[in-house]
């Protein structure tokens, strides 16, 4: 039906309203995404130069605004992915410089085909443009992009700051205690970067040679222009110093003062050349203070971390699932209300609640909501730690972890991992109970289940809900090395094709293999072969896990586990129609036994290793949730209750549907459903067995005359339809036996009397 509008006979305000309603509606249409600009300057990493053919003499760079003077700025204008390419139309810089420079901005050395440098920012924005800055002389330099676009115009503009390298005395001198600033000198000085050259060059590291110095000292650059910035090179050809040719103890004692101010790794590779910083202490009328930069972008570390083959953690990191490059969902946990969130989700709301947890200085708080992905400085501590052990790998975590229902699990280096991955909503009894009134389940809300990341509770087998029962538990808790890390981070040999894709910092149990155009999914199962001998992936039989008599991979009997489980909740529509369900929509509504089912269900699914974590425990609470809601635990068999009333155990064989304890030749299955004992025997005639209530035969109204029959049964699908046939002799035809039949996702029985002993065989076609 159309409906026509005519001003004659419509009032003047309700054209007026659908005037402005169309009008809102196109401009909806029309609207053109949000600019979102910004400039950084862009990391520039070993890495890049490999992967990109750049030339061997490019600088790198940690993609700090704090630069030595002489040292490249990689300077990048990004804007909203959005936006069509084409809609770019120009990108005009300015440069604002202190008193006595000479600098200009030239064109970027970086090609167009090096992409942003951060994984997730890449999932959201594109390169407008890049320009070079070389600052020649210290102070404030400030640097404004005007992007011009086909729907509008924007300018951006970054401070940047150049300085002269110190070295790490001068930081010592307000950093080592007192009201002024943090005190992480003294911290520092027990890290293995702190002495990694003079380590080095006395013979204490191995094989060393000339190529690893710059990395090893602060401000190592060899471009001309960058010699007079107190960096390490300049100061070599200042002092004419000579690289040992032999690596023994007391060459780093025999060096120059000077140059020993700014050897090994200080202070200053991370945060960019400090004079501007120190100078300006205690002025409160200058700019840009503290002139100085806290970086927590994968840069700063990957200027020396990423530099295959050898030095790999970044290059590792790059593709793993926390450098947040894999999926756009990953900073949706972040933002304005989200403190509880970025808690776990971003590197600055991880390392507050850390701080929080280990000190009341209110200056943790409130959390910082912006996204960053959880990257080096996340999980490391840069400046060294002055408590418990494991210094050496600089983890923030390393003491115990409470999980949510008060379990204290010490997992060695894994504790790291376990501070946020386990579940986040607390005690999963306490969170059913809570959330079936509505009330909150957790400290950031009264959300349902045990959130997206339960691996801790599943490895240690608990926290779920297990109907009263003590359930099987793995024991990949005892037998694997710091748990998560044991496994996860294991060594990948360079020649090995996983090599940079699975295991070390990429946290991957599995890589994708392209072979003829398709990609494979190859599992990463190495550490697994030291225990559990040849396997080819992690989907390997081990034992019959849903009971349905047949041994399949253990990932394949979870997944047909929670298929079962699925059907037996309602689907969004609050009904339940018996098909498989991939994810549930819980409602307070639902029964309790539903709600304890559920939470199992999202306990094993969000766990996301189908069992390879803990199959026994995981198997375990599947089958118990069934058993729960059906009064079956073993699949395919007659009800517990009914079992344990005759047998007195589910185990005893006697109980099988088929079993016949009686002799009489009716089994079990035939009589539960018939509502007769199947410990009494009936009387047999020519045309099949009777039975009569107390087993009296004659005159009795509940009289029963059973057929031996024989059961065709077969599994079904939505959407196929089944024909069952028959045939007495394999030579014969086939024949159809009754009308096609439409596929449920349940089990079809077909029941065919067998009294005369006529032999007969049976197939069941389908289609499609």
């Amino acid at each position: 039906m159309k409906m026509k509008v005519s001003p004659r006979n419509t009032p003047a305000w309700m054209l007026i309203l659908a005037l402005a309603a169309i009008l809102a509606a196109l401009a909806a249409q029309a609207a053109p995404p949000p600019l979102n600009a910004r400039i950084i300057a862009r990391p520039l990493t070993p890495g890049d130069v490999t992967v990109y053919n750049l030339p061997a003499s490019i600088e790198n760079s940690g993609g700090l605004l704090t630069v030595a003077i002489g040292t490249p700025a990689y300077l990048e204008a990004d804007l909203n992915i959005a936006l069509a390419p084409s809609a770019i139309t120009n990108v005009t810089w300015t440069l604002t410089k202190p008193l006595g420079s000479s600098a200009a901005l030239t064109v970027s050395p970086l090609p167009a085909n090096l992409p942003i440098y951060e994984p997730s920012d890449r999932l959201y924005y594109q390169v407008a443009g890049r320009i070079l800055l070389r600052p020649d002389v210290t102070g404030q330099y400030s640097v404004t992009a005007s992007i011009g676009t086909t729907s509008g115009s924007t300018n951006v503009t970054v401070p940047l700051t150049a300085a002269t390298y110190m070295g790490a005395a001068v930081c010592e001198q307000c950093h080592s205690g007192g009201p002024f600033a943090p005190d992480i000198y003294p911290s520092w000085t027990t890290t293995a970067h702190a002495t990694m050259f003079s380590r080095s060059i006395d013979g204490l590291n191995g094989s060393y040679s000339l190529s690893c110095i710059k990395c090893h000292v602060v401000g190592f650059n060899t471009n001309a222009s960058a010699l007079n910035n107190g960096g390490f090179f300049g100061v070599w050809q200042k002092d004419n110093w000579k690289f040992p040719t032999v690596f023994t103890n007391g060459n780093f004692a025999a060096m120059p003062a000077d140059l020993q101010n700014v050897a090994n790794i200080q202070c200053e590779n991370c945060h960019g050349p400090g004079s501007e910083h120190a100078f300006s202490f205690g002025n409160t009328n200058v700019s840009n203070w503290p002139r100085i930069d806290i970086s927590l972008t994968s840069g700063d570390c990957n200027q020396c971390h990423d530099a295959p083959t050898h030095h790999i953690k970044g290059t590792e990191w790059l593709v793993s699932a926390h450098s947040g490059g894999q999926s756009t969902s990953a900073s949706i946990p972040s933002g304005p209300g989200r403190d509880q969130c970025v808690q776990c989700h971003t590197a600055q709301g991880f390392i507050t609640r850390v701080k929080n947890a280990a000190s009341t200085n209110t200056t943790f708080a409130p959390t910082n909501t912006a996204y960053t992905a959880i990257g080096c400085q996340t999980c490391h501590e840069p400046h060294g730690l002055t408590s418990p052990t494991n210094d050496n790998v600089l983890l923030r975590v390393m003491n115990p972890v409470t999980f949510g229902n008060g379990a204290v699990i010490n997992a060695g280096e894994a504790n790291l991992c376990l501070a946020c991955h386990h579940s986040r909503n607390g005690s999963a009894v306490t969170n059913v109970a809570n959330y079936a009134h509505g009330l909150a389940t957790w400290s950031g809300g009264s959300s349902f289940g045990p959130h997206d990341g339960p691996q801790g509770d599943m490895i240690e087998g608990i926290n779920a809900i297990t109907y009263g029962k003590s359930l099987p538990s793995s024991a990949h808790r005892f037998a694997v090395t710091n748990a998560c890390v044991g496994c996860h981070m294991q060594n990948v040999a360079t020649t090995d094709p996983a090599f940079l894709k699975a295991g070390g910092h990429t946290f991957e149990m599995g890589y994708n293999q392209v072979v003829g155009g398709i990609t494979n999914r190859i599992d990463k199962v190495t550490v697994c072969v030291q225990c559990h001998g040849p396997m080819a992936s992690f989907d390997f039989p081990v034992e019959d896990y849903n009971r349905d008599g047949v041994i399949e991979g253990v990932q394949t009997e979870v997944q047909h586990l929670l298929d079962k489980l699925s059907t037996l909740l309602p689907n969004a529509k609050g009904t339940v129609d018996g098909l498989v369900q991939t994810s549930l929509s819980v409602k307070t509504n639902w029964t309790t036994a539903q709600l304890n089912a559920a939470y199992n269900w999202q306990f094993v699914a969000n766990d996301g290793s189908l069992g390879v974590h803990n199959a026994p425990y995981a198997t375990a609470l599947l089958r118990a949730s069934i058993a729960d809601l059906t009064g079956v635990t073993v699949a395919g068999n007659l009800p517990d209750a009914w079992v344990i009333q005759y047998f007195g155990s589910i185990s005893n064989p006697n109980g099988a549907p088929n079993a016949n304890p009686s002799g009489d030749g009716i089994p079990n299955w035939l009589k539960y459903a018939l509502g007769l004992n199947p410990l009494v025997a009936g009387a047999s005639v020519p045309n099949g067995v009777v039975y009569a209530s107390g087993n009296v035969l004659g005159g009795s109204a509940n009289m029963v005359q059973i057929y031996t029959a024989a059961e065709v049964a077969f599994a079904t699908q939505p959407g196929t339809t089944y024909q069952i046939q028959g045939v007495t002799s394999l030579s014969g035809g086939w024949q159809d036996v009754g009308a096609p039949l439409a596929g449920t996702g349940q089990t079809i029985s077909y029941l065919t009397p067998t009294r005369n002993n006529v032999q007969q065989f049976y197939r069941v076609l389908h289609t499609p």
